[in-house]
């Protein structure tokens, strides 16, 4: 009778049966893992049951009042999107390419919503998203690089239109509580809290002209957030956030907001003439040269024609064939001491179009008060 056996790789005999054997485990293996399994491990066809919820407590006072001015406030916050247009010369067209977004609020019922003006101002189109999430191309009304503050206009139905509770900047005590509203990163509708960490903060404008009596707050402000509503404990604006100190471009601990009292001079000005009128010497000045040498005061490098200045007698700087002849050296005004062409832009603002200030100037022949009759940057 012929063995069971089949000669192997090595000649020895194999058992036919091994292949059955293999089969028969699988099968074994199949059963037990499709089967329940009653040790500590789950059953592989069972389904788990979720934790019973545990009862939440009440907010705490100052949780609901945070949830409440935010809902209160959140309407009257919108999100910008700025638009440039580039032109594409291989395909000989006109792209429109997102520039960047920021914040902004509604400021009446007419659709006037403002905004830093460093968010708008490289833009060729300007987006506003309200709360409702509806968009409405934004037109330019102004804007004021010195305060960098701008206001846009949209054609929204008012009833569309929440403006924003205004506050007062003048009374405003360091450790106060304070929120901050805005679109960080493009996710809109965020919100950060914090205090008022200092007072009477200066920062510098796009123009490099210092913008006073800016508020300081460790609110997280970051890229996006610039031109969104800083909120006291009663949801009413007392700021515009604009800057941020950062080594690394994000939220450092340190923000700065445009305080409500500028904003709200600033802005009026802006919706009926489109810029804001300044009363000006009617000069040219720079001190880059003085501050080389150790000098204060602010040097004159041009007089108006026809100006306060011009009709003063102040003289200007000029070139002659054995070199430059320094003008006047500005360095009082008003009896307050001059030592950059800051000082010259601040206390000049605290005057009107048309006062007459007396301005102390350095000759080579000595000091002389000339008086000055202000007149417009319009």
């Amino acid at each position: 009778m012929p063995s069971e056996t089949s000669p192997g790789s090595n000649g020895r005999p194999r058992p036919r049966f091994a292949a059955a054997s293999a089969l028969l485990v699988l099968a074994v293996l199949a059963f037990v893992f499709g089967s329940k399994w009653q040790g500590s491990v789950l059953q592989a066809d069972s389904r788990g049951e979720p934790r019973q919820v545990a009862p939440a407590g009440n907010l705490l006072p100052e949780e609901r009042t945070t949830v409440n001015l935010f809902r209160q406030a959140s309407p009257s916050v919108v999100n910008i999107t700025t638009v440039t247009n580039r032109r594409n010369v291989f395909a000989r067209r006109i792209d429109r390419v997102p520039e960047g977004t920021g914040t902004g609020f509604i400021w009446d019922e007419r659709g006037h919503v403002v905004t830093n003006y460093h968010v708008v101002l490289r833009a060729d189109e300007r987006l506003v998203t309200l709360s409702d999430q509806s968009t409405w191309p934004a037109a330019l009304v102004g804007g004021d690089p010195h305060v960098d503050i701008a206001v846009l206009k949209i054609d929204a139905p008012a009833d569309k239109l929440r403006p924003i509770a205004v506050g007062s900047s003048r009374d405003l005590q360091v450790g106060q509580s304070v929120m901050a509203i805005g679109n960080p990163f493009g996710l809109d509708h965020t919100l950060t809290t914090g205090v008022i960490s200092a007072l009477d903060r200066e920062v510098s404008s796009l123009t490099n002209r210092l913008i006073r009596g800016v508020i300081q707050t460790d609110a997280a402000i970051n890229p996006g957030n610039s031109g969104g509503p800083l909120l006291d404990s009663s949801g009413r604006l007392i700021g515009v956030n604009t800057q941020i100190v950062s080594s690394s471009g994000s939220w450092g601990g340190i923000g700065f907001a445009i305080p409500v009292d500028t904003v709200n001079w600033v802005v009026p000005e802006l919706i009926v003439h489109g810029e804001v009128e300044r009363p000006l010497i009617g000069v040219e000045l720079d001190d880059s040269l003085l501050r080389a040498r150790g000098v204060k005061g602010a040097l004159v490098t041009n007089v108006v024609p026809g100006s306060g200045a011009d009709r003063a007698g102040m003289r200007a700087s000029r070139r002659t064939r054995r070199g430059i002849v320094l003008g006047d050296l500005i360095t009082a005004i008003e009896g307050r001491e001059v030592a950059s062409v800051n000082d010259v832009h601040t206390i000049v603002e605290d005057f009107r179009v048309g006062d007459v200030v007396t301005v102390t100037v350095a000759r080579r022949d000595g000091e002389e008060d000339l008086e000055v009759r202000l007149s417009s940057s319009r």
